[in-house]
């Protein structure tokens, strides 16, 4: 078993995050070939890539996974997180965020800033992480891209502290050091300018080196600003630019250095926050944080970032390990992803380095490091390890995962197949945070949830290359909801004799709407005793039986205040069943004088484009019923849309795009709440429903 030998100070943890197509990949194969992990860098055309492994991923082309690496150089291991690019897969992107220190932003000099690049710039902002941008295919200079206003348009776009740490030379086939370098001239202009701009603006955290530059000038040495160059990517009042040509090699050793050399190790990076308390409870009081020592010598404190099913050694659970020192014989508690309580503990048994599809098994892992376990079934993503039962109840503070908002209707092929279906969905869900899956209870559909066409698709495909199963899909239907726009009292006397003990129970309630997106409040404004307090549950029981299903068109109800003012019981027959239904039916009633209305879901698009196709995306979105929101003109005259559309619109809008721009454009979604349908739509839906009034 091989005896790991780097300590945590040794550790260099970085991400590699864009927009597809910024050459990420490749990048990732030429620092791995550069720091001597492979003679040659794997090729995506010859599907030979360390990172891209799957059969999905040789058959589409590009990253659609991430995927762990790492290399030794100079004496630092380098722990590399390739991330796919494309927006359906943003969320597998996200998701790797916890395990690093520094996001490495990469743009294509010719693509310039796409959206992707734009909400992961956001994104690693958001955490707290220090972040870099890397410029690559610098050698297409020669095909008229212009890096002078490339750099514009990034500091335009994310700031002033964006600045370049080299800067490429000879129309891309070399670069040049401004940071520690004064001399010479760039393809962007003296170097002399941009090394004055980068030590102003690192020596701007540091009273005292201030001061000694100030009166000395550019006396100040490289052992002198590596503190405040880590200070200053901490806080964000830096972010480093490097420019590469992963095809011709230029900028990548000088890459290399400036990660072992400047990168920020475990102990200097921004500590990740964990929170104590139960599963789901976001909003925690951040003085309650609590920040992972990474010490060789404390517990040990690790968290699953990423899960995949492998087919010959099953659940492979990636990890950072936090704090304390992870070997194959400690003892390990997982928290219940329900309770938050501990299981029976387990053994860490076999620790592994990977790279890519290969692990290799390790003897430890010490703070800051990034390990697998395998054939651990209760591990699973977001998972937090601890050797102690003292941290009970312990979780990362919860990722804003991307919601996936596209859906498809499945439908097994062949009789029989069910169980292998529903086993492999569950699999999948394991493996990717942004996957759902859902049983409508008004519509009966079973429905997958991603995070657009392509995602589904890749998800389809999975199902029938590593679980052997297929279905047939179809559009689901669209997942309405009911509202009301007004206040109305509502009131219903249940009274049944069967001959025996009856049934007795009299209900006057009251409902109002409650702002977009608060849900649903229930209160007792009963007084003097009108229903007793233990039959108030049962009230509430059938108001929530009826808003699931709905008064106007079957959908369920949502936004509303219900208010029980009023009533009356029987001594010997008001039972719960009674006041169950008595509820339910003053409920609606009130629902139905309170002006209800249909909701449905709505999108966001952000949408870059050619400018010369901005008339047709905007006329589209018109008849989409959309409506524009923004329109920002960005460098390589391309334009950046932003609409709200209605999800139902949306769901052919990858291949309508494509075809509007001949392949030249690209789109984000992200969820944007719910709005009011058309009254003519709403009347239809409403003609169509046949409500079931039998009592249960």
């Amino acid at each position: 078993m091989p005896v790991a030998t780097h300590s945590t100070p040794d550790l260099r943890n970085l991400a590699f995050v864009g927009h597809s197509g910024a050459g990420k990949t490749t990048l990732v194969e030429t620092l791995l070939q550069k720091a001597g992990v492979v003679n040659q860098p794997g090729s995506i055309d010859r599907k030979d890539t360390l990172s891209d492994f799957t059969d999905e991923e040789h058959h589409h082309g590009h990253s659609l996974f991430a995927s762990v690496l790492h290399a030794d150089y100079r004496g630092k291991h380098l722990n590399l997180l390739d991330a796919p690019g494309a927006p359906d897969f943003i969320g597998q992107t996200v998701s790797i965020l916890p395990a690093v220190e520094t996001v490495a932003v990469v743009i294509n000099a010719q693509s310039g800033i796409q959206p992707v690049t734009r909400q992961l710039m956001q994104r690693a902002a958001d955490q707290n992480l220090c972040r870099m941008i890397v410029v690559n295919k610098i050698d297409a200079e020669a095909q008229g891209v212009d890096l002078n206003a490339l750099l514009g348009d990034i500091q335009k776009t994310f700031g002033k502290a964006c600045l370049p740490l080299n800067l490429p030379a000879e129309g891309g086939a070399s670069v040049l050091d401004c940071f520690q370098n004064a001399e010479g001239d760039s393809d962007l202009g003296p170097v002399s300018d941009f090394h004055t701009a980068i030590i102003e603006q690192v020596v701007e955290v540091d009273d005292a080196l201030m001061d000694l530059y100030l009166e000395q000038g550019d006396v100040v040495t490289p052992e002198q600003l590596h503190a405040p160059f880590e200070q200053a990517l901490r806080e964000g009042h830096l972010v480093p630019i490097c420019f590469t040509s992963a095809t011709n090699g230029a900028g990548v050793n000088e890459l290399l250095d400036m990660i072992v050399g400047l990168a920020p190790n475990p102990t200097e990076g921004n500590p990740r926050p964990f929170v104590r308390g139960r599963v789901g409870e976001v909003d925690l009081d951040p003085d309650q944080e609590i920040h992972p020592i990474p010490d060789a010598e404390e517990h040990v404190l690790a968290h699953v970032f990423n899960v995949r099913i492998d087919p010959f050694v099953g659940k492979l659970a990636a990890l950072r390990v936090h704090q304390g020192t992870l070997t194959p014989q400690t003892q390990l508690f997982i928290d219940d992803p329900n309770t938050g309580e501990s299981k029976k503990p387990i053994k860490a048994g076999h620790l592994f380095k990977l790279q890519g599809k290969e692990h290799v098994e390790c003897d430890q892992a010490v703070p800051g490091d990034i390990v697998a376990l395998a054939k651990v079934d209760e591990l699973h993503f977001d998972a937090v390890l601890h050797d102690s039962h003292d941290e009970d109840n312990l979780h990362l503070r919860p990722l804003d995962m991307p919601e996936p908002m596209a859906g498809l209707a499945i439908l097994p092929k062949k009789r029989g197949d069910e169980q292998k279906i529903a086993d492999a969905l569950t699999k999948l869900q394991e493996e990717d945070p942004t996957f759902r899956v859902t049983r409508d209870p008004v519509t009966h559909e079973t429905v997958i949830h991603g995070l657009g066409d392509l995602h589904l698709r890749i998800l389809l495909e999975k199902l029938h290359n590593q679980h052997h199963v297929d279905v047939d899909t179809q559009t689901p239907k669209v997942a309405y909801r009911e509202t009301i726009q007004g206040s109305a009292k509502g009131h219903h006397r249940h009274k049944k004799q069967t001959g025996g003990a009856g049934q007795f129970g009299e209900v006057h309630l009251e409902v109002v709407p409650t702002p977009r997106g608060e849900g649903f409040v229930f209160e007792d404004k009963t007084f003097g005793g009108s229903i007793p307090k233990p039959l108030i549950p049962a009230i509430e029981k059938g108001v929530r039986q009826a808003m699931g299903t709905g008064a106007l068109a079957g959908y369920p109800l949502q936004d509303l205040k219900v208010s029980v003012t009023d009533g009356k019981y029987h001594a010997v027959d008001s039972k719960e069943i009674a006041f169950v239904t008595a509820g339910k039916r003053a409920f609606l009633d009130a629902v139905l004088k309170a002006k209800p209305t249909l909701l449905e879901p709505m999108v966001e698009l952000e949408i870059t484009a050619p400018n010369a196709h901005l008339g047709d995306i905007t006329s589209d979105l018109s008849g989409k019923r959309g409506r524009v929101v923004s329109t920002d003109f960005l460098s390589n005259d391309q334009a950046l849309i932003t609409a709200v559309v209605p999800l139902a619109e949306v769901g052919l809008y990858p291949s309508q795009l494509k075809s509007m721009t001949g392949g030249l454009g690209s789109y984000t979604l992200k969820s944007a709440g719910h709005e009011p349908v058309p009254s003519h739509l709403r009347e239809q839906l409403a003609r169509d429903f046949k409500p079931d009034l039998h009592d249960d």
